[in-house]
């Protein structure tokens, strides 16, 4: 479906705010319990086996220009306490479009008989692009910063610890710690901004339900400079360990319902998430994302 002048103008407006006066630039993920290498390399080789995730995230269905996110994630253990990983991100949304590739390391430090400690390190570079031209398109003015900003490789860094128990973990991670310039949008003018730093807190348990059924509650919470924190809550029921409802909310923001069907070495994930943001609401047809995880 195809949107009017009119409406895209206001999307534009939207996006750009959101990307912008919000400063919340990295994608989000309903399935983000299942894909933890992607904010926190301390999860690489944390796993009970190798293996490999992808995820499709398709926002604001319907409206032209809405965020495209596709990712990969591939985790493996090397001996008794090291694990290896690597993450790869493509996010498109409107006129930007950037590709991050990192590459994953984490140690494990034995507590106790009951926890594990992992302490982990990320680096890469991220492809940035952006389209320049789509702005005056839409009547808004780029500043002539911008005009070199198009192609740019940008090295980064992140690191993370994770807290594992039989039962539940605990996680905090800064994915990218460095800074790179990229487009922001200030007094209606798109100008030459940097990349925010994120922190990622985040918390998960397994309550036994009974002998064959399991509630699996999770929270992020997200911090950005010169943003609102995000809240996401997240819980999945999960039956005989081979099928699983749930549903997530993400603070002010959104509202998600899941399906996943799971066997001995591939779980796949469908959830569809609706806006509760009025702007987006009133024009977007949802938003879906899909989850594959193989276990080797």
């Amino acid at each position: 479906m195809k949107v009017n002048t009119i409406t895209a103008v206001a999307f534009l407006a939207l996006v750009i705010s959101v990307t912008g006066l919000s400063a919340q630039q990295d994608p989000n993920y309903t399935f983000y319990r299942f894909n933890m290498n992607l904010i926190n390399p301390a999860f690489a080789g944390a796993g009970e086996s190798t293996e490999i995730g992808l995820n499709i995230r398709s926002q604001w269905a319907g409206v032209q220009g809405a965020p495209e996110t596709q990712s990969a994630v591939f985790s493996t253990s090397v001996g008794s306490n090291v694990g290896l990983g690597l993450s790869v991100i493509n996010d498109k949304t409107f006129i930007e479009e950037q590709t991050s590739v990192s590459l994953d390391f984490s140690y494990k430090l034995k507590l106790n008989d009951a926890y594990e400690l992992y302490f982990g390190l990320k680096g890469g570079f991220t492809s940035y692009d952006v389209n320049t031209d789509g702005l005056t398109t839409y009547g808004i003015q780029p500043d002539m910063s911008l005009m070199d900003i198009d192609g740019r490789f940008n090295p980064n860094v992140g690191a993370g610890v994770y807290l594992k128990h039989e039962k539940y973990f605990v996680s905090l991670s800064v994915p990218k710690i460095l800074n790179p310039e990229r487009l922001e949008r200030n007094d209606g003018q798109a100008r030459l901004g940097v990349d925010k730093t994120h922190f990622y807190l985040a918390g998960g348990y397994d309550i036994s339900l009974g002998a064959n059924t399991m509630l699996r509650p999770t929270t992020l919470l997200r911090y950005v400079e010169a943003s609102p924190i995000s809240l996401d809550v997240t819980a999945i029921v999960e039956f005989r360990e081979r099928f699983g409802l749930g549903a997530a909310c993400r603070l002010d923001e959104s509202i998600s319902g899941i399906l996943m069907f799971k066997t001995g070495w591939i779980d796949i994930g469908y959830a569809y998430e609706m806006a509760l943001e009025s702007p987006v609401s009133n024009i977007d047809n949802g938003t879906h994302e899909v989850l594959m995880k193989l276990k080797l």
